[in-house]
């Protein structure tokens, strides 16, 4: 199957593309937000094929897997004709978050797929038709050591999206111990006390680097759910997390500490850092949920029947 398919969030393309099709990625001269083509700080397979705009037409598209709106005229456009649309869903709702409607709502020629059971919930949808395929990650090499008495975030922007990433409570778990967060536009955080900015590492050495600090913690109020949350818990890491959005279906109890009081989590985050037995056991079992639930073959298998289904209906 040949699949059109955008570069827009990196993590998550890095696991849709390891599956049996083949992905036509658009580039472009500039590798602007249309074209970016293929990764470059992700392991992508050769099935991951980089095209430009002016060659689609010639290609045999089976169907567009799309992200944004402006996507799915560009597809019509640059294809020449119109194939089956799989719409995918990553964010949770902005805004009036009751009344949300989503920007494919209403549509009959599309599936909208959700990468969470909580993003289908609370996005208003009107009579679209749609689905949930929960995420799946490769899983990363590096194995938690705990051997640093530090803390580990991983998230992107967090200055630009403050509440969002739960930036406001980063001093408070900083107080307890040395705090390093990783990820992309986290400089603005240099001169923060106890905070240590790592500035979008390549995605192996960082998790090499997460991997030695003792607790990881996702403290994210309003997010689909955190890629790097499953993966710290691939890594056998105990965490320490936000119980809001998705977070309490990922970390069952006996997988971590899940909380909606931020004192109650500082405790905890001391606790872990005072009783490394524990760490490890908590982690150990967040390794066992996460590779069980949030799987690659698991999430492979699921976009296969997905896409196969909206191909074969469209025949």
């Amino acid at each position: 199957m040949n699949i059109l398919h955008w570069h827009v969030h990196g993590s998550w393309t890095t696991s849709f593309v390891q599956g049996k099709h083949r992905y036509l990625i658009p580039v472009d001269d500039e590798r602007g937000p249309y074209g970016r083509g293929r990764a470059r700080t992700w392991d992508w397979p050769a099935t991951a094929v980089e095209v430009t705009a002016d060659r689609l037409a010639a290609e045999d598209v089976d169907v567009v897997v799309a992200q944004r709106p402006e996507e799915l005229e560009l597809a019509e456009r640059w294809l020449g004709r119109r194939v089956p649309v799989v719409y995918v869903e990553h964010n949770t709702p902005k805004g009036d978050v009751p009344a949300s409607r989503h920007p494919m709502a209403d549509r009959d020629d599309l599936l909208l797929v959700h990468v969470t059971h909580f993003n289908d919930l609370f996005w208003d949808a009107g009579g679209t038709r749609t689905a949930v395929v929960e995420h799946g990650v490769v899983e990363p090499a590096a194995r938690w050591t705990g051997e640093l008495d530090r803390l580990a975030v991983v998230t992107n922007e967090p200055v630009r999206r403050g509440r969002v990433t739960g930036t406001d409570l980063f001093g408070r778990f900083a107080a307890v111990a040395p705090l390093d967060v990783f990820g992309m536009g986290v400089a603005g955080l240099a001169g923060e006390p106890g905070i240590t900015p790592h500035d979008d590492p390549p995605q192996h050495a960082m998790h090499a680097l997460v991997a030695q600090r003792r607790v990881y913690l996702h403290l994210c109020r309003w997010t689909s759910l955190g890629l790097s949350l499953i993966e710290a818990m691939q890594m056998g890491m105990p965490v320490v997390a936000l119980a809001t959005t998705e977070a309490h279906e990922a970390v069952p109890p006996d997988a971590g500490v899940l909380s909606t009081d931020a004192a109650a989590l500082v405790e905890a985050t001391r606790w872990l850092l005072d009783e490394p037995d524990e760490a490890a056991r908590l982690g150990a079992r967040a390794r066992q949920v996460a590779l069980a639930r949030y799987g690659l073959d698991r999430f492979l298998a699921d976009w296969d029947r997905i896409l196969e289904d909206e191909v074969c209906a469209s025949r």
